[in-house]
């Protein structure tokens, strides 16, 4: 990784800043499984998320350079969506993180339980 994950500069903290935000790794974990998708297609196969949500999250995404945007000129207007080359390489860590979360999930809410209890 190089450098000090803690320093200003640090290139690290592009891909922790992308990760934390759980509604862009979801829509990039989507992106991922299916090539290019419409926004409707999306709001089915994530669920849970608003289309503000993620409108913003696509446009986060787009702005990263991990999402690019096509737009077809149609009657009416179609809009799809497909993971960059970078986006696409972010999808090792994010099912990392999600092998991790399935291997300590049970633990992590156990912990959570029991802090909350006092």
């Amino acid at each position: 990784m190089g450098g000090d994950v803690f320093a200003a500069d640090c290139r690290a903290r592009i891909g922790f800043e992308v990760l934390a935000n759980r509604w862009d790794s979801v829509v990039v974990y989507v992106l991922g499984g299916r090539g290019p998708m419409r926004p409707r297609e999306m709001l089915a196969r994530i669920g849970g998320i608003s289309p503000k949500v993620l409108n913003e999250a696509l446009r986060r995404l787009e702005y990263n350079g991990l999402v690019e945007r096509r737009r077809y000129a149609e009657a009416p207007p179609r809009v799809d969506y497909a993971l960059t080359g970078a986006g696409t390489a972010l999808l090792g860590p994010i099912r990392a993180v999600g092998a991790w979360a399935a291997a300590h999930g049970d633990a992590v809410l156990a912990a959570q339980e029991a802090f909350d209890r006092g």
